[in-house]
């Protein structure tokens, strides 16, 4: 049994599907479910018939919101896939996906090539060591060109690329592919794919490219190396195709190449061997390394070990409340109990559902390896760690991004003022990047989000899903502070006493600039300030950051040194030097020549070459800075970096400066002085 098991996990593949908005993530995903009889016919994304875009705002809007489960089977092997959005304020539901997924595919566009948002995807999915094969889609558009496109990956994201394929035609007249490791042709012609010899004219290129492949491989791989020097010169392929397979998939595997592919997903060309290149190069469960827990615990994918799975994401529906999962090890059922390792409360599954996008059936067990949907957990959150109770372990949860845009949110009816705090603490509960606070001096229930769109998809929800009629303000940003020039020796005495044990903490700190986040270091010497103590006043210290003397916006950018102090034998505590941490920081900052810094993004605009004068004169108009200008097949692409204060509104004051014909797109560039 155990063996078998095992075997079964040869067969699976966790996948997800990345990219920049509009590249054809969804129409990918929805052609690989028709191809492998998911489905029974096409969904399209301008109908609003998309299996994995069903939420209601995602059919309006036509993008890729929440993050969607699937799974369909090809050539024995069952493929569970992730669609994640590609819009940038979404960006965190991808960080979320990417930390379960074991390979992924990276959708690019056949004309635009890298584009922003897929350039922040792609360095995600490096972070978390993900492996990737390339689709390079839509190359029936015009102006679409596959070589442009990897030298758009080779420059922007620096993998080696290892094209597979060669194009059969250009733009309205692609109809197929050479495969370059079978040397065979494959044509689609009303969506059916048939194989044949390579056509004579390609003949000589399909050569030249299998040729340039092989070389690549050879230089990154040992074996295919060995075999390309042994093969005679000008006998035709040097590299066998079962050598040149098992290296890509290595290559894949490690991260040093990048399996290349093409198609036009919407015209149903390229998805078979798509389909095939994530069969053959992308890891089964067994393939990647054991997930380390934060204790430096390790579980191997294997059915029989102590279960450990990870929280991605939490959603309510008409089902009940869902806890999507991926097990890493070991094996949950219907009725068990298991154990919440950060807050070490049990909970108890009552139900466990396989997950079609909107649609569950219910199944009794799930294994090592398996993404589903558990009902019954009541406080797990995305990063909870669900474990075996007799055999804990933490595992690291997703990274959470800082909300950078803020709208006070209230009830029309002060009578739905509780229904609009319940329904604000399940918003925040399913999505981790929303955060909900009140306003001290005003009283005001504020909702921070990653961007206007965010928070824009948030309100509605309220709306629709919570029924609530809310008053929603004006987007405002959330400002930091920064040490521009810093202090040296503020000295700070703490000393109280109300009758029995006093409190007294005597600290000297330093401040000065650092480039980005807060360090805090002692050069206390000789004992004077205990250890323990040190720490507290580390944590005053960061107690102090929260908020700063300009304005009480959160601050960064500064080293803290503890350079001398003093004890008192009774009355000295943890407590007391904590406070003193806070105070005499918060003191140092009122001195220090503090900088107001707001938050900035990068702005990508496509615009048609007649209309980007009013374009270029705008963005300086927003305290924007140029930093590029290409011209690309009768459009301009203009980059600047703006302060995302100045970006609310401009999808409006961009369609009507170019007749509704340019685009735009952003993503974080960090902060910088206001």
């Amino acid at each position: 049994m155990r063996a078998h098991l095992l075997n079964s996990l040869t067969t699976v593949r966790n996948i997800g599907i990345l990219a920049h908005v509009d590249a054809g993530k969804t129409t990918v995903t929805e052609r690989m479910l028709y191809l492998t009889g998911a489905t029974y016919k096409r969904g399209e994304v301008h109908d609003g018939t998309t299996v994995t875009d069903f939420d209601s705002q995602e059919r309006d809007r036509g993008i890729t919101i929440f993050a969607a489960a699937v799974s369909c089977d090809w050539d024995g092997h069952r493929i569970n896939l992730i669609d994640t959005p590609g819009h940038v304020d979404f960006s965190d539901e991808v960080e979320r996906s990417l930390r379960v997924l074991d390979g992924a595919i990276a959708v690019f566009d056949g004309v635009a090539g890298v584009e922003p948002q897929s350039e922040s995807v792609w360095r995600r999915a490096d972070r978390h060591g993900v492996p990737r094969v390339a689709f390079v889609n839509k190359l029936d558009r015009a102006g679409a060109d596959l070589d442009a496109a990897v030298e758009s990956i080779r420059r922007r994201l620096h993998p080696a690329p290892l094209v597979v394929q060669l194009p059969i035609g250009r733009e309205e007249g692609f109809t197929g592919v050479v495969d370059l490791l079978t040397m065979r042709a494959l044509v689609w012609n009303d969506g059916v794919c048939r194989t044949g010899p390579v056509p004579d004219d390609l003949h000589q290129e399909a050569l030249r490219r299998r040729r340039m492949l092989e070389e690549t491989v050879a230089e990154l791989h040992p074996a295919a190396l060995e075999e390309f020097c042994a093969a005679p010169a000008d006998a035709g392929p040097a590299i066998s195709e079962g050598t040149l397979a098992g290296a890509l998939r290595d290559l894949t595997g490690s991260g040093a190449g990048l399996v290349v592919l093409c198609g036009a997903a919407y015209r149903d060309r390229g998805i078979e061997p798509l389909l095939d290149a994530v069969v053959r190069y992308l890891p089964s469960p067994l393939d990647v390394p054991p997930v380390r827990g934060q204790d430096g615990g390790e579980r191997a994918a294997d059915p029989d070990a102590p279960l450990a799975a990870l929280v991605f994401k939490v959603s309510s529906t008409a089902t009940g409340r869902l806890t999507y999962v991926r097990l890493y090890s070991g094996t949950v059922r219907k009725g068990d109990t298991v154990l919440d390792a950060g807050t070490g409360r049990t909970e108890r599954i009552s139900r466990i559902l396989r997950v079609q996008a909107d649609r569950h059936a219910e199944t009794e067990q799930a294994v090592a390896g398996a993404i589903v949907a558990l009902v019954g957990p009541k406080a797990a959150r995305a990063g909870t760690t669900l474990c075996a109770p007799g055999s804990p372990l933490l595992l690291e949860p997703p990274g959470a991004t800082e909300p950078v845009v803020s709208v006070a949110v209230e009830a029309r009816r002060s009578t739905d003022a509780d229904r609009l705090a319940a329904a604000l603490a399940r918003l925040a509960e399913e999505d981790p990047s929303l955060a909900v606070r009140t306003d001290a001096e005003t009283g005001q229930t504020v909702l921070s989000g990653m961007g206007e769109l965010h928070l824009e998809v948030a309100a509605e929800k309220l709306r629709r899903d919570h029924r609530l009629e809310v008053s929603v303000g004006r987007p405002q940003v959330s400002y930091r502070e920064t040490v521009g020039r810093g202090v040296s020796g503020l000295l700070y005495r703490h000393v109280k006493q109300d009758g029995g044990a006093g409190q007294f903490a005597h600290v000297v700190i330093d401040v000065e600039p650092l480039a980005e986040g807060f360090v805090f270091a002692s050069a206390v010497t000789g004992g004077r300030v205990p250890r323990e103590y040190v720490r507290a006043v580390e944590a005053g210290c960061r107690d102090a950051l929260a908020d700063g003397p300009l304005g009480g916006h959160p601050v960064t950018g500064l080293r803290v040194t503890l350079s001398d102090g003093a004890t008192h034998v009774k009355d000295s505590s943890e407590m007391a030097f904590r406070t003193a941490g806070r105070l005499a920081l918060r003191e140092a900052l009122r001195s220090c020549a503090m900088v107001l810094l707001e938050p900035v993004v990068e702005v990508t605009v496509t615009v048609p070459d007649d209309m980007a004068g009013g374009v270029l004169g705008d963005l300086p108009a927003r305290r924007g800075r140029i930093s590029g200008s290409t011209a690309r097949g009768g459009t301009v692409v203009i980059t600047a970096v703006v302060p995302l204060s100045e970006m609310f509104g401009y999808a409006t004051r961009l369609r009507g400066r170019t007749q509704g014909r340019g685009t735009f797109t952003t993503r974080p560039a960090g902060y910088a002085p206001a």
